[in-house]
Order: structure tokens, then sequence, then C-alpha cells
């Protein structure tokens, strides 16, 4: 199968600190991959390397047989890679419908009319309500964001990223702050989501990975020290050392 995502010798140094380590790593279709590791193991920045925040000193990033090292965040988004960060951020004075219908139209390039309410624009808001919909947040499209509980801020995060029909999810801790409930909610949608796109999960939560994931990497130090399927890293003996049985 050919990856849908292909790292190759991918480093970044921030002075004396090398927080990616000639990382080299595929990403296949239809899979939710997860990143784990201690912090400051350099997940966040592997992912603002791949979404293109971060620009990455050796290596190359391949999306869809394609090089986008160097392309900037609008270019990857248009083509189909999109991220959700670890901290909320979402514009909490807008409706939960506004938020998405402003990333509808970032995506699609649509222009608002002039004179014209764009809550009313329904090449907007249809597109909007079927992504609320599909996180499980049609009963909340009239909500302000800032009314939404924290769970549901992070569900309408992931309903803006869909707005761009995209086909990797770059996923930076969907479930931080969460309690159980809300957890266990995320981990349902992100499980759906699966037949429809390929993710690549940063998240600390282990029993949301171990159920989700189809393999697992292992960072250390900005080093793949393990990839493999959750058996094969719940086995690993150094995973156990660095991180599963150590800090976490």
């Amino acid at each position: 199968m050919t990856p849908i995502l292909s790292i190759s010798g991918l480093a970044k140094r921030f002075g004396g600190v090398t927080a990616t380590d000639s990382l080299s790593l595929d990403i296949l279709p239809g899979e939710i991959h997860a990143i784990i590791g201690p912090n400051g193991a350099g997940k966040t920045t592997l992912i603002g390397q791949l979404s293109g925040e971060i620009a990455p000193d050796a290596g190359t990033i391949r999306f869809k047989d394609a090089d986008i090292t160097r392309l900037p965040v609008h270019r990857r988004a248009l083509r189909g890679l999109a991220r959700s960060f670890q901290i909320t951020s979402v514009l909490r004075g807008f409706t939960a419908c506004e938020n998405v219908m402003l990333a509808v139209q970032a995506h699609a390039g649509h222009s608002f009319r002039f004179w014209q309410p764009a809550a009313t624009q329904a090449a907007l808001r249809d597109p909007a309500l079927a992504m609320l919909a599909r996180v499980g947040l049609a009963g909340r499209a009239d909500v302000p964001a800032a009314d939404l509980a924290h769970g549901e801020q992070r569900q309408l995060e992931i309903a803006m990223a869909l707005a761009g029909r995209p086909d990797l999810l770059l996923l930076d801790e969907p479930m931080a702050g969460m309690g159980p409930e809300e957890s266990a909610r995320m981990t349902g949608l992100l499980a759906g989501l699966k037949a429809s796109h390929s993710i690549l999960l940063v998240e600390h939560d282990m029993d949301a990975v171990f159920r989700l994931a189809d393999r697992i990497t292992v960072l250390v130090y900005g080093r793949a020290i393990a990839t493999g399927t959750p058996d094969a890293i719940r086995a690993d003996a150094a995973v156990r050392q660095a991180y599963l049985g150590g800090e976490a």
C-alpha cells in the first residue's frame, strides 16, 4: 500500500536541543497512526513540521506522493492536510455554525456577497451544518462557542478541520483537558472518522491510543525508538522502560 504521508530523515534543532532526530515514518491510507512519548519528545514539533508551521532543517515530507517539504501552510491545507491544536482555537464570540462556516469559506474560496447576511448563504451554512452533525453537534449550531463545554469545543475544532474535506488529519492532543465521558465521546468520533480519513494522532490518553490506533510510533528525544501495532508496542521492553512503565 502506498503511504499517504511519507517522512524521510526529518530533522529539527532549536539551538542545542534536537527536537526531531533523523525521523523516517510512513502513514498509510485509512490508518490511525498514534505518536506517543514523554513530554519534550518532539511530538508537537513534528506536527508543526508536517502542517508547515515549522520548517525542518533537513529531510523530506511527501504527501500523496508529492514533495511538500517547503510548501506553506495554506498550500498544504488545499492539498488535503488539516490539523488541530493542543490549545482550543475557536472564535469564542461566534456561534458553532459561524466558526465552521468560516472554515468552509477559507477552504472553498467562497466570497461573501455584499448586502447579504453571511449566515443566510446556503453554500456556507449547509456544509457547516453537515460537519457539525458529523461530530455530534447538530443541536448546538447556534450556540456561541464560548458557551460550549470544553469537550464540545474540541468537537467543534474537528468540524472546522473537516470543513476542508481533508485526506489526512493531524490531531494534537484532541482529548487534552477532557473528563472520562468527553474522552469516550471523542474516541467514538475519531473511530468513526477512520473510514474516510487517515489520522496522525498525538495523544497522552493511553487508553484512547491503544483503543484507536492501528499502529503506534514512540518518540524519545525526537527519535523513533519503536513503531508497531498496539500489542507489539505493549510488549516492547525498550518502550516500557522509556515511556509506558516510566514517565508519562
